[in-house]
């Protein structure tokens, strides 16, 4: 039986690393690795990206950038998991559920951008509203975004996992203050908003998984939708997706014992569970999920496989 060579440029990371865990063992996929003492051994790796079928890309976004440079052929495909190319209109967005016709984007694409962890629930939310007319496209949209430390990388895991330290960091620590987060520009392009939402992303002392939440005043919808109905709607939308999962309109059974929505629920999975509460007034939008899942690795993984003309959830669990 043939076997797809893939290769993961940056294979020591967070992502990289999952990336591997969900490759191990899949007998249609044969990883290509880089000795450890080459890995920045630039015609090592040009050798190493030209031979792959497609290359996922781990790296700091000057480093894929690069990358894509030493690739000299068109049957390379590439999934880069970095912020380099999400906004580019040359690179598909990899978020196959997007909109009707994103899963063939990604089908037939050479090159693929993996959404931000972030910006997967944020778009997951506001993109449906958006393309029909039920949010204005200059609607003051603000977003939450609570997230395990594991989407930091190894520095941070290191800071939160030291003993001497973690006394230290047990509350959640609100970050990106001054408003310029890295995720912002595809949030604002990939949801179909004319401005970026205020963005507050915060990190919590748990190693993974994240609620993304997306607060909206009826009064200021084009379309005058309850929270119901905006439940309703989104159910439809994602209906048949089999990694989205849109809730039943604020009820108990989302919420643990003590009436807290748990950001750890999806953690080993690649499903997103969306949510709506709230009244006829008022509306909360969260997407719930995992960062190192639907929100890296496992979203990487769902591209590969539609690309490979697989079954997408091969290797992933819903």
């Amino acid at each position: 039986m043939s076997r797809f060579r893939i290769f993961v440029d940056g294979q020591e990371g967070t992502t990289g690393l999952k990336i591997h865990e969900h490759l191990s063992g899949r007998e249609d996929i044969e990883v290509l690795k880089i000795d450890q003492d080459k890995r920045k051994d630039i015609e090592v790796r040009r050798a190493f990206l030209n031979n792959a079928d497609i290359v996922f890309l781990c790296l700091p976004d000057a480093a894929a950038k690069e990358a894509v440079t030493l690739i000299e052929n068109d049957k390379t495909r590439v999934i880069d998991a970095s912020t380099a190319h999400r906004t580019s209109p040359d690179w598909v967005y990899g978020l196959p559920e997007l909109s009707s016709v994103q899963r063939d984007f990604v089908r037939n694409a050479g090159r693929v951008a993996v959404p931000g962890c972030h910006a997967s629930g944020f778009v997951a939310l506001v993109r449906p509203l958006a393309a029909s007319g039920i949010l204005p496209a200059d609607y003051p949209i603000s977003c939450c975004s609570l997230t395990g430390y594991s989407g930091g990388g190894k520095k941070l895991i290191s800071k939160y996992e030291d003993e001497k330290s973690i006394k230290d960091i047990k509350s959640p620590k609100p970050y990106a203050l001054k408003l310029t987060h890295k995720h912002l520009p595809e949030m604002q392009r990939a949801a179909g908003l004319a401005y970026p939402p205020v963005f507050m992303p915060v990190v919590g002392s748990f190693y993974q998984g994240m609620t993304v939440t997306v607060p909206l005043a009826t009064r200021a919808l084009a379309k005058k939708l309850s929270a119901r109905e905006i439940r309703d709607f989104l159910a439809e939308y994602y209906a048949g997706q089999r990694f989205i999962r849109v809730m039943p309109y604020d009820a108990d059974s989302n919420l643990d014992e003590n009436g807290f929505l748990n950001p750890e629920a999806c953690n080993g999975t690649n499903r997103m569970e969306i949510l709506v509460f709230g009244h006829e007034e008022q509306i909360l939008l969260a997407a719930r999920f995992d960062n190192l899942g639907k929100g890296a690795s496992g979203a990487a993984i769902q591209n590969m496989n539609i690309m490979l003309g697989l079954d997408e959830g091969i290797g992933l669990s819903v």
